[in-house]
């Protein structure tokens, strides 16, 4: 098939032939570079703070420079560097961790990655000797008292081990006081593991189903049992127990079955407001490893167009540049965790976006290509920026995030993580009419999506954020098509070896994406409008504070 009769089937298909004539095209061809460049093994799979680091940075800024952006990053001597300096705290497990579970004097050796996972700490300590700690049963692990809400009621966790649920209490019923389906951040891990620190638990294992974390096993081994990394803190023992790991299902069931306990009814009790906590009664857990645990430097990376009449208003594109790096091996041995979809993608996209606005007419506000560190370890980079901004938050018109497209064909519709409702997603869905596209909502709001990808750190500071999502509706095999290749992506690949460059992706669906983005991100740039959260969004009384900052 000749490319120019391939194209001419791309356009009949996704009705983008007006919209194409006044907008940026993007290539296919480069953006199929880049990713298959970026989730080589030469890049290690792009570890923050490893020599691919290095590599990544050196690659990203060439293509940044070459596309004709800015350095936007430190000031360094009057002048902008290229990338912002992370500080970070680095832990990693030293050897093999020993981890045992005793009842009543009988003890189970317990192997790390298989049912259990245990981080490395991340309060600062350089050892874990844990010695026949107490287990007790926190239900969801909740406080909330907007919501009347208390999972804990009082019961000391000095010196013992909560062990938690993951998800809301509303998960499997789809009604209560936390949203129904959809998850508040209250049924985050990581919330989970702050509120254990506040009440002062030694550690806190949470129990992994597949349903409610919305992730396999695979997932949590791959991301907790590698080289751990937090922002660094005045007491980081604050946020942070000095054990926080995870459990299997089948192993929970077993410890309370063994205490006399039943887990699915202790499941069901756990989802009403009277849930008290429980203690596993003869059950106990000891840990013993060393760990290496220093302040490490890592970057994001910024590039910048000044903008042509008010260059210190911002709107910004984000994307995270970093992946899992070197890891246990899979089946075949690969221990190389490319990333190729998560986020080489993303990080093109912001090269190619960034091309696209330096090519064209510059625009009235500045616009900033934010390429992060440490996502993948917590949202880390996003959240050392939004503390740290290189240009003011009050003044961000909004944040445009991409993580993870489509490399394949075009789709009939898009959609964002989680469920927010902000001035950006009504850009977004009037602009996408143009391009033939449609918004569908998120389909597993209980996914808690909106707090596990970078806008959120921007979000949580008011500034409307966005995390774009490429459709499953293809216009090649509709949405049978589409969703096929989510579940093969999320099975075999997500946090994988196997997430590498196929050679068969087309990257058509990626390049009409980019010029929706584009539409909605110039248009922006070139206004006089604040976008906003919707008036019953949690984040807007934090955002309207800083109205008076906003000409």
């Amino acid at each position: 098939m000749t490319r120019l009769l391939l194209c001419a089937l791309i356009m009949a298909a996704c009705p983008l032939a007006l919209a194409a004539s006044t907008k940026p095209t993007f290539s296919t061809e480069r953006l199929s570079a880049e990713v298959k460049a970026l989730s080589s093994d030469a890049f290690e799979g792009r570890g923050p703070a490893t020599p691919a680091e290095t590599k990544t940075i050196d690659y990203v800024v060439a293509q940044m420079k070459a596309a004709g952006l800015q350095p936007g990053g430190d000031l360094k001597e009057g002048k902008r560097a290229w990338t912002q300096a992370v500080p970070l705290r680095r832990s990693e497990i030293v050897g093999t961790p020993a981890l045992t579970l005793s009842h009543d004097g009988k003890i189970s050796v317990l192997t790390q990655g298989e049912q259990i996972s245990v981080r490395a700490p991340m309060d600062g300590s350089t050892s874990v000797a844990i010695a026949d700690a107490p287990l007790v049963f926190v239900g969801y692990g909740v406080k909330a008292p907007e919501r009347r809400w208390d999972d804990f009621k009082g019961v000391d966790l000095h010196g013992k081990i909560a062990v938690v649920l993951i998800n809301d209490p509303d998960f499997e019923t789809g009604k209560g006081d936390f949203g129904g389906k959809a998850m508040t951040y209250y049924g985050r891990w990581t919330y989970k593991y702050e509120e254990a620190a506040r009440q002062g638990a030694l550690g806190m294992l949470v129990i992994h189903e597949t349903a409610p974390a919305s992730y396999g096993w695979a997932t949590v081994k791959n991301s907790n049992t590698n080289t751990m990394f937090d922002i660094v803190r005045d007491n980081p023992a604050a946020v942070h127990p000095e054990l926080e790991g995870w459990i299997q299902r089948d192993l929970a069931v077993q410890m309370f079955k063994r205490a006399g306990l039943d887990f699915d009814t202790l499941k069901k009790q756990a989802q009403t407001r009277a849930f008290k906590p429980v203690t596993l009664k003869g059950e106990s857990f000891s840990a013993s490893f060393k760990v290496d645990s220093s302040v490490i430097t890592s970057h994001n990376i910024v590039g910048r167009i000044e903008g042509s009449k008010r260059p210190d208003e911002t709107v910004m594109y984000s994307a995270h540049w970093d992946h899992l790096g070197v890891g246990a091996p899979d089946a075949k041995g690969d221990r190389i965790y490319n990333g190729a979809v998560d986020n080489a993608t993303g990080t093109a996209a912001l090269i190619e976006m960034g091309r696209a606005f330096a090519q064209g007419p510059r625009p009235e506000r500045s616009v900033v290509f934010l390429n992060v560190t440490a996502e993948e370890k917590g949202l880390l980079g996003s959240e050392y920026y939004s503390a740290n901004p290189l240009y003011p938050l009050a003044t961000t018109a909004g944040v445009l995030n991409v993580d993870a497209l489509d490399p394949h064909g075009p789709a009939r519709n898009f959609n964002i993580s989680g469920s927010a409702k902000l001035g950006l997603l009504d850009d977004l869905i009037a602009d996408a009419k143009t391009y033939g596209m449609v918004y569908s909502a998120d389909p597993k709001p209980e996914a808690g999506h909106f707090f596990r990808s970078d806008h959120f750190s921007f979000a949580k500071r008011g500034v409307p954020a966005i995390s774009f999502g490429s459709g499953n509706d293809w216009v090649d095999g509709d949405l049978a098509a589409g969703r096929a290749a989510e579940d093969d992506y999320n099975t075999k690949r997500y946090h994988q070896p196997a997430d590498e460059w196929q050679a068969s992706w087309t990257f058509t669906g990626m390049a009409r994406d980019l010029q929706l983005l584009y539409t909605v991100g110039n248009d922006l740039a070139n206004s006089r409008a604040w976008p906003n959260w919707s008036a019953d969004s949690e984040f807007r009384g934090t955002r309207d504070k800083t109205a008076a900052e906003r000409k």
